[in-house]
């Protein structure tokens, strides 16, 4: 199956995407995070103004089938929160990657993004 993979963005090994954009930095879960998870039921996100650190578990999205943690790409403050997720959790399936964004950080230290895998390197490890 082949699985959206924009290159506009770095990915976590855990399957989270960031894309930075005027010093913000959007998070998500990838395409193929979203279908191995299945119909997303809830999503639990941390509140504005809440820091965050590299690697470390930001919330957690339940489905019909697993309930998994979400990881900060990288470290920062969150400045923003999707609230429409609370509401409507299945914009994670049908948009990952546009309305089913989670959180925008500003980030402590922007360099933490190269430390994250390009479009090709999460391409090969989701093979």
């Amino acid at each position: 199956m082949n699985f959206d993979i924009p290159a506009d963005r770095r990915y976590q090994e855990s399957h989270e995407w960031a894309l930075e954009t005027d010093g913000v930095v959007r998070v998500g879960i990838t395409d193929f995070a979203q279908d191995e998870l299945g119909d997303v039921v809830f999503v639990e996100l941390p509140d504005e103004g809440t820091d965050l650190s590299q690697d470390k578990e930001f919330g957690v999205v339940e489905s019909i089938k697993a309930v998994s943690d979400l990881y900060a790409p990288i470290s920062g403050e969150v400045v923003a929160v999707n609230d429409a997720l609370f509401d409507a959790p299945e914009l994670v399936n049908d948009d990952p990657f546009g309305d089913g964004w989670m959180l925008e950080i500003e980030p402590a230290d922007a360099d933490e993004l190269e430390s994250l895998l390009s479009d090709d390197e999460y391409e090969d490890q989701i093979a």
